[in-house]
C-alpha cells in the first residue's frame, strides 16, 4: 500500500491527505518530515549518503535521519521510527531545535529539527543507505556548494548554524 502523507499549510495544519507519489513532483503540496542531526561526543556530525536508488538526492550526503511525517503520526512518533529504520538507534533522547521550510522544484517540506548525541553503535539501512559516517563541521562547510550534499542537507546544516548563532 503507498505511503499517505498530509499536505499541511505553514503552521503544519492538515489541509487533506494524498497518496506520496501525488505529493512528491508537485511543491505545492506541502509535508511534514522529520530531521534527527546525530552528533558524536566530539561535536562530529554524522550524514549518510544516500542510496543510488532514491528517487531524491540520490548518492548525496545527507542529513543523519530524515523521514515523512506519515498520515496521523506525530513528528515524536516518525523520528522515533525513522532512527531506528535508517540507522539502528533506539535510545538517543532527541531534542527539538526548530521548523523551516524547504524547498526545491520537487517538493515542499515543513521540516520538524532535532539533535542529539549518540555513542553507540550504528546498523545503518543497506537499501536505503550506502554509507555513513562522521563530519567534522568545519569539513562539512569547505565542501558546501560542491554538489556532494544534497540541497536539502545545504539547507539543513545552514538553519543549524543560523540557530546556534554562529557558534560552532
Amino acid at each position: 500500500m503507498e505511503e499517505l502523507l498530509e499536505v499541511v499549510n505553514e503552521k503544519g495544519e492538515v489541509i487533506k491527505t494524498l497518496p506520496r507519489s501525488v505529493i512528491h513532483g508537485d511543491p505545492s503540496l506541502m509535508h511534514k518530515v522529520v530531521h534527527v542531526l546525530v552528533f558524536n561526543d566530539r561535536d562530529e556530525l554524522l550524514l549518510q549518503k544516500r542510496s543510488r536508488n532514491k528517487d531524491v538526492a540520490p548518492g548525496k550526503w545527507d542529513t543523519s535521519v530524515g523521514g515523512h511525517v506519515d498520515a496521523g503520526e506525530t513528528t515524536g512518533a516518525a523520528l522515533q521510527r525513522e532512527m531506528e529504520e535508517e540507522l539502528g538507534i533506539t535510545e538517543c533522547g532527541p531534542v527539538f531545535l526548530y521548523t523551516y521550510i524547504h524547498s526545491n522544484p520537487y517538493e515542499t517540506e515543513l521540516v520538524y529539527t532535532h539533535s542529539c548525541v549518540h555513542a553507540g553503535e550504528i546498523k545503518f539501512n543497506k537499501d536505503e543507505i550506502d554509507e555513513v559516517r562522521f563530519w567534522d563541521i568545519e569539513e562539512i562547510l569547505r565542501a558546501l556548494g560542491k554538489g556532494i550534499f544534497s540541497d536539502n542537507f545545504e539547507h539543513e546544516i545552514k538553519t543549524y548554524i543560523q540557530a546556534m548563532g554562529n557558534r560552532l
